[in-house]
């Protein structure tokens, strides 16, 4: 591949609701800049970015791929990013590093959630974007409405550059609405034709938008708009390209992927109007001065890059994507990674086309390249050590779902913990929780099909299996009342035997965070000094396991305020063991009972899905605590729900929010479970020790 410089580069990426088109338009320009001979096909499993056996097996594309697309000497390089939102770290690595989006909506379902959050992604990290609307071969599929609802939803931004031409109901060509001229497809030519009459209305109307927003680049456009003065076509296109860079004005193309129509005139518009990393800023934090540095992709500046993924793959091995900030990397450059402390060679570089990496000699300032076996991960800086800089790092959304895993073949234990490394190495929003309080280990992710996806991985690429399952609840057990019990524990076999005589007062200590508290109260020797310890023992390892269901005990205080001994049979081991007993008669008789924990939680959705929200939080004995009114029709619902009641809520947010609501939580405090729920989890608990597998 050719060296390009930064003014020659654009980086693009395609966002869009899952199964609008993002993968096959992505072949379609990969097709017609010449890199395939023939386009592949999402239900073939052949195309370029979804080359993941996962991706291929489930037809959808799980992980972001990057397509360097050469165009009328211009890099752009193409980030094909997931829909679904259990892949959301993935669309957030793209975006990171992009300079603008294409947002691709399905030209028969129209706007859709994903397109909703696909706008959002652009509005928070400032990308300017296009509309791509596909599939316009479809026969009912309607352009105009798209339009209309785009227009209604966000406003006079909405700017079609493109019109349809249709004849008998197929989608023959277009109207260029900068240029007010026709073109029709033949064969893989574009050939100008006459403007259809059925076209006119609406290309006076998309005209007068796009001249009334370059009528406000400047006050000179604004007299001479006003005074009827027309605008030349190159004039249009200078200031277009200042309200797409700004943000502006959002300009709306379509076409056909699978015909590969429309694509052309895309790739065009992103050369003629996408910024190139020239006009967009970087900034990191320069470690020996601890001023900021502005990188702002110049390649006049110190050598520097951010890693913003990391791709490992069972047969190709490991490479650390990066984005050149400012300088020119070369072959052999030695960088340093100031995350790691480490100085190193970068070796080779190497530009992806999917997943086949493409060798170069060098990476200019805004460019997306590769480095193999690299040491650098996810958010690593690399600069060099006369200007140590740090970049900030890409915010990761939060995985809330959980799901406890277990190996199959016990054998396997190792090999699944570092192939699960090497995967939460490449996926930001996987993590790994060893849970030791319930002898568990938990797998966050962002959603069920993700952790799915996580152990079919496993066993597929790394021939190790894993089982999923609900995550054990963390309960605690407590007492209500006092209690006054005695134990005798008294053994004789031959020669010495064992003595040990407590009496004691259990009650609540009043503090939940402790498992307990130890007082004597022991007067005139009943029981010797020396014995204590071994009595507060007793109590310190009976806690552990509660005498109700086997949790632990929280907020107990133990008193020892009388007993007996034996001069020669007495023994620490005694007096240890009679207190364990002591603890479990006293703990049953101070009224029980079960504590579960509380989560604090926080629902986020738009206005109109509210009363579902509150009604299922009810339905999960949540406790509504009140609504805050947010930016863009949307309303933060707070609650304290039990823990135990949010496994599965994903997928139930999702499915009665469209996918529109999204949630957090944290742990808040442990409350009294209601009584059936305590009878329930000490019925499960004592099949579960009954069957020997408590742990």
């Amino acid at each position: 591949m050719n060296i390009y410089t930064t003014d020659k580069i654009r980086n693009v990426v395609l966002l869009g609701h899952g199964g609008s088109g993002k993968t096959s338009l992505a072949e379609a320009m990969a097709y017609l800049s010449g890199i395939t001979s023939r386009m592949g096909k999402v239900p073939d499993g052949n195309t370029i970015s979804d080359f993941g056996k996962e991706e291929q097996k489930r037809q959808i594309s799980i992980s972001t791929s990057v397509i360097p697309i050469e165009w009328n000497g211009v890099k752009i390089n193409v980030l094909d990013t997931p829909g679904y939102f259990d892949f959301v770290g993935e669309v957030e690595e793209a975006v990171s590093v992009a300079g603008a989006a294409v947002i691709v909506i399905n030209g028969k379902s129209g706007i859709e959630v994903g397109t909703e959050k696909a706008w959002e992604l652009c509005e928070k990290y400032h990308l300017p974007r296009f509309i791509f609307v596909t599939g316009m071969d479809i026969d009912n599929v309607s352009y105009r409405q798209i339009v209309e609802a785009l227009e209604e939803k966000y406003g006079k931004k909405i700017a079609p550059f493109n019109l349809p031409i249709r004849e008998n109901e197929r989608f023959v060509g277009y109207v260029n609405v900068v240029s007010e001229t026709g073109h029709r497809w033949k064969g893989k030519e574009v050939v100008d034709c006459p403007v259809p009459d059925y076209c006119q209305a609406n290309l006076e109307t998309y005209r007068d938008i796009l001249l009334e927003a370059v009528a406000e680049t400047s006050e000179e456009f604004m007299e001479r708009y006003f005074g009827g003065d027309t605008f030349s076509e190159a004039e249009i296109r200078a200031a277009l390209r200042t309200n797409v860079i700004d943000g502006s004005i959002v300009p709306v193309s379509m076409g056909s992927n699978l015909l590969c129509q429309g694509i052309y005139t895309l790739l065009d518009d992103i050369v003629k109007y996408i910024p190139s990393p020239e006009d967009r800023e970087c900034a990191g934090i320069n470690a020996k001065t601890n001023e900021i540095f502005h990188a702002d992709y110049d390649f006049s500046k110190a050598k520097s890059a951010y890693v913003y993924k990391t791709m490992v793959d069972p047969f190709i091995g490991k490479y650390s994507l990066i984005k050149v900030c400012s300088g020119v990397l070369k072959t052999d450059d030695l960088m340093y990674n100031r995350d790691k402390d480490a100085e190193a060679k970068i070796g080779k570089l190497y530009v992806l086309c999917g997943n086949k990496p493409m060798e170069v000699s060098e990476l200019h300032a805004g460019d997306l390249g590769a480095l193999a076996k690299s040491s650098a991960t996810t958010g690593d800086t690399l600069s060099t050590k006369a200007v140590p800089l740090t970049f900030a790092r890409t915010e990761f959304s939060k995985p809330y779902t959980a799901k406890r895993y277990k190996a199959v073949n016990k054998a396997d234990i190792d090999k699944i913990s570092q192939s699960l490394q090497k995967i939460t190495d490449e996926d930001k929003t996987l993590v790994v929780v060893n849970d030791a309080e319930n002898r568990q280990t938990l797998l966050y992710g962002m959603g069920d099909q993700h952790l799915d996806i996580v152990a079919s991985r496993l066993e597929n690429e790394y021939k190790v299996k894993i089982e999923l399952d609900t995550p054990k609840v963390a309960y605690r057990e407590t007492i209500r009342k006092k209690s006054d019990v005695e134990y005798k524990y008294k053994k004789q076999s031959g020669g010495h035997g064992q003595y040990g005589h407590v009496k004691m007062r259990f009650e609540p200590s009043g503090d939940m965070q402790q498992s307990y508290v130890f007082e004597q109260e022991v007067v005139g020797g009943a029981v010797p000094k020396n014995y204590f310890p071994a009595v507060e023992k007793g109590i310190m390892e009976s806690v552990q396991k509660g005498p109700m269901a086997a949790y632990p005990v929280v907020g107990v205080k133990a008193v020892l305020y009388d007993g007996s001994y034996h001069p020669v049979d007495s023994s620490e081991m005694a007096f240890k063991l009679a207190a364990s007993q002591a603890f479990k008669k006293g703990f049953m008789d101070a009224s029980p009972v079960l504590l579960e924990p509380i989560s604090s939680l926080k629902v986020t959705v738009p206005d109109s899905y509210t009363g579902d929200v509150m009604g299922d939080l009810n339905k999960r004995r949540g406790r509504v605590l009140g609504m805050t009114p947010v930016a863009g029709g949307k309303q933060i619902i707070e609650a304290d729900v039990p823990t135990s009641m949010l496994y599965g809520y994903c997928t139930d947010l999702r499915s009665m929010t469209g996918g529109r609501g999204v949630y957090e939580y944290s742990f808040a405090r442990y409350e009294q479970a209601p009584s059936d729920v305590q009878e329930k989890e000490i019925a499960a608990r004592a099949a579960s020790v009954a069957e020997g597998s408590e742990e």
